[in-house]
């Protein structure tokens, strides 16, 4: 008989082989703990990283479904407790655990997130007192946004009135426990003050009663965190007990440990007011008294003075000085026109004795001499130039070329070239010479030959 054939598989087979195997062998879900590796989000939202310890690494991936609902942060490093199951990734040739759970080990995962989310925030500066705006200290409209169904909007509500009754207190319901209280919340803050032109609330409660850290975990949540931050009225957060602190409490203007201590925060006492007030006015009773009494005596001063007695004293002066100085400033005046008028007859009679001939005749004497001087100066100027003038002119003429053809000389030129014949090569056989003698007189000739 033939040997028995052996079986080929692909290699699709064997990976449906391991994965059967892997089911019918493994937990279909188990829990494992071990420290994240090589964690990294895809923008699809699914996340791939790795458990190690230190015997070895075990390959994890966790989809986009889950990992939205995960409170933590996943970062390299942490220890942590994944429960999923383990499958056959057939396209890779590998096995791979798929997680739908994940918390930190040791620790619960609601209480990691809130410390992830405590140091986020406040690296952000969102608990800063610088941000924090200041109650108002007399409020008149107060909103409250919380359940309408919880103990906490009738405990914020009678601690209010309690305190301070003449406010108008207005509820805005919401979930305050379970999936959708955070946006809930957040939409209803932002939403109050989107309005608050027409609302005119000057606080904002926001609480509910006590709870484990899950019933409270809304208030945890960062879409409420930024919305307090971001309300422009001030918010006052009256979450849980007093051992209770959410990051509501911390974001928010001012935290009240309950509920009903919010009152305490947002309104003030009337007794107390009113006590301000009657204090006030038994010190401005006092004060009021004081200055009329004051006034009293002084205007009883005022009305015993002799002002009071003779009005007519305060002109009586003042007229008799205006009357002096009117006397002594008319005395002044006629003293400098006076004055004036002597100078002017002296002037007059200076003027009278002053004979106009003789000045004249001093006047044309001054006159003839100055003109007599500049006819002398003009006449002496004239025969220096006169001299210059004739010695440049015998320079001129004794310079000049021609006056050599008086004494038989002429001046001969190439009518050709324009220049003077100096030499037979200064002309050609054939060209004019002009031949200038005295008086002008001037002869053409041509050349014929050089000899």
């Amino acid at each position: 008989m033939a040997a028995k054939e052996k079986k080929i598989y692909t290699v699709a087979q064997v990976n449906s082989l391991v994965k059967v195997a892997l089911e019918e062998n493994l937990p279909s879900r188990m829990t494992v703990t071990g420290q994240i590796s090589d964690y990294k989000r895809h923008f699809s939202g699914h996340c791939y990283f790795s458990l190690k310890d230190e015997s070895g690494i075990l390959p994890c991936v966790m989809w986009a479904s889950k990992a939205k609902a995960l409170k933590l942060e996943p970062e390299n490093g942490l220890e942590v407790l994944a429960t999923g199951n383990i499958d056959v990734y057939a396209p890779g040739g590998k096995y791979q655990f798929y997680v739908d759970r994940l918390q930190q080990a040791g620790v619960g995962e609601l209480q990691l997130a809130y410390e992830q989310m405590v140091k986020r925030l406040q690296k952000e500066g969102l608990f800063e007192d610088k941000h924090k705006k200041t109650i108002p200290p007399y409020p008149m409209r107060v909103g409250i946004v919380t359940s309408e169904s919880g103990a906490a909007v009738k405990d914020i509500a009678a601690s209010v009135y309690d305190r301070w009754p003449c406010v108008r207190l207005f509820l805005y319901p919401v979930t305050v426990q379970g999936e959708g209280a955070a946006v809930s919340i957040a939409t209803a803050i932002r939403d109050i003050n989107k309005r608050n032109k027409k609302l005119n609330l000057d606080i904002l409660i926001v609480g509910r009663g006590g709870g484990s850290l899950e019933d409270l975990w809304a208030f945890n949540e960062e879409a409420v965190a930024r919305a307090i931050f971001d309300s422009k009225i001030p918010v006052i957060s009256a979450v849980g007990h007093e051992v209770d602190i959410t990051i509501a409490d911390l974001v928010a203007d001012a935290r009240a440990s309950t509920p009903t201590k919010a009152g305490v925060i947002a309104v003030p006492d009337i007794e107390e007011v009113l006590e301000r007030i009657n204090s006030a006015q038994r010190h401005l009773d006092l004060y009021i008294s004081g200055r009329v009494a004051v006034c009293k005596g002084q205007l009883e001063k005022i009305l015993a003075s002799a002002i009071f007695k003779n009005p007519l004293w305060v002109l009586n002066n003042p007229r008799q000085q205006l009357d002096e100085v009117a006397m002594k400033l008319s005395a002044a005046v006629k003293e400098i026109f006076a004055g004036i008028r002597q100078k002017i007859e002296a002037l007059k009679e200076k003027l009278l004795r002053m004979e106009p001939h003789w000045l004249m005749g001093q006047k044309n004497v001054e006159l003839n001499r100055l003109q007599n001087n500049a006819e002398a100066a003009i006449k002496s100027v004239y025969t220096k130039k006169q001299l210059q003038l004739t010695v440049l002119e015998n320079r001129l003429t004794a310079m000049d070329p021609r006056s050599v053809l008086k004494r038989g000389y002429s001046i001969t030129t190439n009518k050709r070239t324009g220049g003077v014949v100096s030499s037979a090569k200064d002309v050609k056989v054939g060209d004019v010479l002009v031949t200038e003698l005295k008086e002008k007189e001037v002869i053409e000739s041509e050349v014929k030959k050089h000899l």
